[in-house]
Order: structure tokens, then C-alpha cells, then sequence
């Protein structure tokens, strides 16, 4: 339990500080999250939605978290060095025909309060509860964006 504590831990910081974003390659980045987004996919195709009581899908939304924070303000040459990662991490399901729309899903998680949703996964798992609350409104906004991002695929 102690080490769920301190990972999620380890993600709340790795989404909430840009000096790791701006230190990390866009090719790193986006194969991060391209891997991410192919497998909160598949797990939204295969159950019907996004279970926050799995770690793997709080990581993998966490990754994806990331990638959205590093593409504000970003140049042209990291967005296109990004893009061409995120379509080989997520072994082309994200592809040049969706590409644009995904690019543009990842930067309007920029324009909510994603940090609630950080923040709820840390103490759900530091407090043993393991479970977000997702009546949060927040916490729900998060996962509303990201589901509508998924969308484009």
C-alpha cells in the first residue's frame, strides 16, 4: 500500500511540475502518452468506461495528463516531434487521418482544473480507500475530457 502511496505520489508531481515536462523530449512525451491513450481505449472499449479504482488507468490518465501539460505553449517543432511519437506509442491508433483532433483533445484537458483529479487519486490511495470519488465535479471533467478525446479514434 505504501508504495501505491508513493507512486501516485510520484505521478501527482510528474503532472503538476512543468520543469519535468519542458526537461522531457517531445518524442518521450508523446510515446507516453500515445501508449497511454491506446490503452485507456482499450479499456474504455472493453468495459464501457474508465474504471478509477484500477492504478494502471489512474497512471495511464495521469501520462496522458501529462502530455496535455507539455503541449501548452509549445513550439511547432516539439508539437510535430510529439505528434509523430504519440502515433507510434500508441501503435497507430492515433494516425495522420487523427492526429489533429487528438492534438486538440490533449490541449483542451488544458482548460480544466485537471489538478483535482491528481489530487483525488493520491489520497484515495494514501488513505487506503482506493477509490476516487468521481462524483467530483472536477474529477469528473477530467475523465469527461479525456472520454471525448478517446472520441476521436
Amino acid at each position: 500500500m505504501k508504495r501505491i502511496a508513493v507512486g501516485l505520489a510520484s505521478l501527482l508531481l510528474l503532472t503538476s511540475c512543468s520543469i519535468l515536462q519542458k526537461a522531457a523530449s517531445a518524442s518521450s512525451l508523446g510515446g507516453n502518452t500515445g501508449t497511454a491513450i491506446s490503452a485507456i481505449y482499450n479499456v474504455l472499449k472493453a468495459a464501457g468506461g474508465i474504471d478509477l479504482s484500477n492504478l494502471t488507468n489512474i497512471i495511464n490518465i495521469g501520462k496522458i495528463l501529462t502530455g496535455a501539460g507539455a503541449l501548452s505553449n509549445a513550439t511547432q517543432a516539439f508539437t510535430d516531434e510529439f505528434s509523430t511519437a504519440l502515433i507510434n506509442g500508441s501503435n497507430n491508433l492515433v494516425n495522420s487521418g487523427n492526429v489533429a483532433k487528438v492534438l486538440s483533445g490533449l490541449k483542451a484537458l488544458n482548460n480544466i482544473d485537471t489538478s483535482a483529479f491528481s489530487e483525488a487519486a493520491t489520497k484515495a490511495y494514501a488513505n487506503g480507500t482506493q477509490q476516487i470519488q468521481q462524483n467530483d465535479a472536477n474529477v469528473n471533467a477530467t475523465v469527461k475530457a479525456i472520454t471525448s478525446l478517446l472520441g476521436a479514434l
